[in-house]
């Protein structure tokens, strides 16, 4: 699957050669080089849409992450099992990276698929999500490719309606059942988590009588806290 995305990637190869090969220039043509090149590498990094493609509001970055079951994690292990795929910042950008990426009903053991927006960790401790949280919906086995698929391009096309209060989404494979969640930035505001809500009963295609839980992630962390510190005696 990385293979696919290779284009995407910085490539560095050749510029600590080119350093060397120009080691014998004048202080001056030096900076400048270095000027240029640092430039260059920043064109490089940035994403955009390319000519006639359908720009998105936001850039989004899509992620993966795998643990063992039963061992939960600190924040700082969580950060480096945490894989970054890529980032897209059109309609077109998105279908080459989605089009090659196995669905979450494909997926084994415990696996999670993370969609945030550009700039924003799939983590409750990140900037834009210590004082949110998520909507949480469980599913039985079978469905979650389906909705997945239904709540990202719902996010993707700006249909919560909610301002910049939406941060990501996350697909989480478990062996019994498979979660889905949408995050957004403001948990004590009410009036934008109920329209959250209805948006996503809508584009899921809900039954009336589905559970849904809304979880701050500060109730999240001091959860994951008090279970690493539980002591289990034989």
């Amino acid at each position: 699957m990385n293979n696919k995305f290779d284009a995407l990637k910085d490539d560095d190869s050749g510029d600590h050669d080119q350093n060397e090969e120009n080691s014998t220039q004048k202080d001056g043509e030096k900076e400048k080089t270095e000027r240029d090149k640092n430039q260059n590498s920043t064109k490089r990094k940035a994403v955009v849409p390319g000519p006639a493609e359908h720009p998105l509001q936001y850039n989004y970055t899509f992620w993966y992450s795998r643990r063992t079951p039963g061992r939960p994690t600190s924040s700082q292990s969580y950060e480096q099992n945490i894989k970054q795929i890529g980032t897209f910042a059109s309609v077109e950008q998105f279908w080459r990276f989605y089009s090659h990426m196995v669905r979450p009903g494909d997926l084994t053991g415990h696996s999670d698929f993370h969609l945030f927006k550009e700039g924003i960790k799939p983590m409750w401790e990140d900037d834009a999500n210590k004082n949110g949280g998520k909507w949480i919906i469980r599913l039985r086995k079978g469905l979650a490719s389906r909705c997945w698929e239904n709540l990202i391009l719902a996010m993707l096309g700006e249909q919560f309606m909610v301002g910049e209060e939406i941060c990501g989404a996350v697909v989480s494979v478990r062996f019994q059942e498979d979660i889905i969640s949408i995050w957004n930035k403001t948990a004590s505001d009410q009036a934008t988590t109920a329209r959250i809500r209805d948006t996503l009963r809508r584009v899921l295609n809900l039954p009336p009588n589905t559970i849904m839980e809304y979880k701050t992630h500060t109730d999240s962390i001091k959860d994951n806290s008090s279970f690493r510190n539980t002591k289990i005696t034989l």
